[in-house]
């Protein structure tokens, strides 16, 4: 072991309890996503209201990774666009500095 502190948390998904041991620097982020996904769970449910057990959590888990698809284009996206104005800025900078 590294020598991290450990610890286990337990969370409730649709009734049934799962412990998950990480890091204790991570609890909170183990928090955290089960928060987010119970409560994405809960809006996939308002929206298909037959869906129980594997199928609702299935397409939960779709929809969430479909999100998350999204968040990386968006970022990567952004990054070529920053990359993009860091390039122009130096060349301007360059030019500058070459008429002086």
């Amino acid at each position: 072991m590294s020598g991290a502190a450990e610890t286990v948390k337990v969370i409730s998904i649709l009734g049934n309890d799962y412990s998950i041991k990480a890091p204790a620097v991570e609890a909170q982020a183990i928090v955290d996503a089960a928060e987010l996904l119970k409560a994405t769970l809960a809006d996939t449910k308002r929206k298909y209201p037959t869906l129980v057990g594997d199928k609702l959590l299935v397409l939960t888990a779709m929809n969430l990774c479909s999100r998350q698809l999204e968040l990386q284009r968006d970022h990567a996206a952004a990054l070529l666009r920053y990359q993009a104005q860091v390039e122009a800025t130096v060349e301007a900078v360059a030019r500058t500095l070459e008429r002086d």
